[in-house]
């Protein structure tokens, strides 16, 4: 290579979900949004809240991406300085385990700076700290070791984390259950299939409550000619 890369490269991102979307999925099961987007659209489950949150903690907002690379977070400080209030910080580390992405005074940092929280696919530290700090911290694990700051390193950009590919002002919904990841092309559909989708679960739990033992369309299809059944030939 005859010239070295840019040590960042930052894509500035315009705000386009409106707050009264994010609003109404505050609340919101996890899975009643993955029935709403086909059954999928989590990321990997190793990638959750760091222990130590209460059980309700919740978090909603719209992405802004950075890919850091393995063992540095240059590009992290960077998508910090570039992020409006309310966004969610999704940072990429090729999942890299040798040291972690982030501790406690750059989520302290932040906060101050009212973002909304982090997921990414590497490591952290300070965890007592972090939690103290009290931003929602989604991430695959916990080292002491600690990262560089040299780049190269992209913001802005789309990323590849936990089997998903993110884009910014893409909508996190995030909680105990993991990571759910809602595209901008995805989130008027889903907004307009959640009541179906909560009516639906609703009525199921009452029947459930009330001694339902399978559900009629798992009934209808062990008494069709789609199952084949074979005799016990012990008997």
């Amino acid at each position: 290579m005859i010239k070295d890369p840019p040590l960042l490269k930052i894509r500035r991102v315009s705000s386009v979900i409106n707050k009264d979307s994010l609003l109404s999925l505050r609340g919101i099961p996890l899975g009643y949004l993955v029935d709403a987007m086909d059954g999928r659209g989590a990321l990997d489950h190793r990638i959750k809240l760091l222990e130590g949150y209460s059980a309700d903690t919740m978090m909603v907002g719209p992405a802004l991406t950075c890919h850091c690379g393995p063992g540095d977070n240059l590009a992290l400080c960077a998508a910090i300085a570039a992020a409006n209030p309310g966004d969610v910080i999704v940072a990429a580390t090729d999942a890299y385990e040798g040291t972690c992405l982030t501790g406690d005074l750059l989520m302290g940092m932040a906060k101050n700076r009212k973002i909304a929280g982090l997921v990414t696919d590497g490591l952290v530290r300070d965890t007592s700290g972090i939690r103290e700090v009290g931003l929602p911290v989604f991430s695959r694990g916990v080292t002491p070791n600690s990262p560089v700051r040299n780049g190269p390193g992209t913001v802005g950009f789309p990323v590849v984390l936990g089997g998903v590919c993110v884009a910014s002002q893409d909508v996190i919904v995030a909680g105990t259950d993991g990571v759910v990841v809602i595209t901008r092309e995805q989130l008027k559909e889903v907004l307009s299939k959640l009541p179906e989708i909560k009516a639906s679960e609703m009525e199921t739990e009452q029947a459930v409550e009330d001694g339902m033992e399978m559900m009629d369309s798992v009934k209808e299809i062990l008494n069709s000619d789609k199952v084949q059944y074979f005799d016990d030939p012990s008997v």
